[in-house]
């Protein structure tokens, strides 16, 4: 996974495509829960250079970042020299804890096929401690996918993956999730939802076509 997915997010940060992004509203639901439980230290993985990162941080959560782009640590110690000492470069096989707080994925789980997405979800939900909170946004099926790409994966679930052939990901695998594949992964007796799984559409900007969709949802580990 690091080798793999390294180079392309390093060369999407040295050229500035994520300097401007703002931060997800969903940072807001994950500070109340986090609050609501006293639950404070955790583990952000595809932190990047800190769009979420650093007002969850600043909000007094007590996170270590993730990220297998090194160039986008860089980018983030810059902006925030006093989280430097909480930034690790790799992917979850880097860190060794197995009892956080909270887990949050934003906009990360999806990168991969099927079984690399599931796989790193798997992972990241044995890092978690009893009453744990897993935080997660991933890229929905109903998605207008674009820019020009081939499916790849086509699942009875409706989950599917596709590879990119044009534009900034051109060559890049991503995985859309369905509903029912995330209750299959996060449908064990073991999580209880915190915040029930929702839709966060936005509309492209023209000449951009469609929209994008996204699942948000946190689960407790009981």
């Amino acid at each position: 996974m690091r080798d793999e997915a390294a180079p392309p997010w390093d060369t999407g940060h040295a050229t500035g495509r994520y300097g401007d992004e703002q931060p997800v509203p969903f940072i807001n639901d994950i500070v109340a829960a986090a609050f609501g439980r006293r639950l404070s230290r955790g583990l952000y993985v595809g932190c990047g250079n800190g769009r979420d990162f650093l007002p969850l941080s600043r909000a007094g959560l007590m996170l270590t970042g993730l990220d297998v782009s090194g160039t986008s640590l860089q980018q983030l110690a810059a902006r925030a020299p006093q989280y430097a000492g909480r930034l690790v470069h790799g992917d979850l096989s880097a860190v060794s804890a197995s009892d956080n707080d909270l887990l949050i994925g934003i906009e990360v789980f999806q990168h991969g096929d099927r079984a690399t997405a599931h796989a790193a979800i798997r992972h990241a939900q044995r890092t978690l401690g009893p009453g744990g909170l897993f935080c997660l946004r991933v890229d929905a099926v109903a998605t207008d996918v674009w820019p020009a790409h081939q499916v790849t994966e086509d699942h009875r679930d409706g989950g599917f993956t596709v590879r990119y052939l044009t534009g900034a990901s051109a060559g890049q695998q991503v995985h859309f999730f369905s509903a029912a594949e995330l209750g299959e992964l996060f449908g064990a007796g073991d999580w209880q939802p915190v915040l029930p799984l929702r839709i966060d559409q936005s509309w492209r900007t023209a000449p951009e076509p469609g929209q994008w969709s996204r699942w948000e949802a946190i689960w407790a580990l009981g």
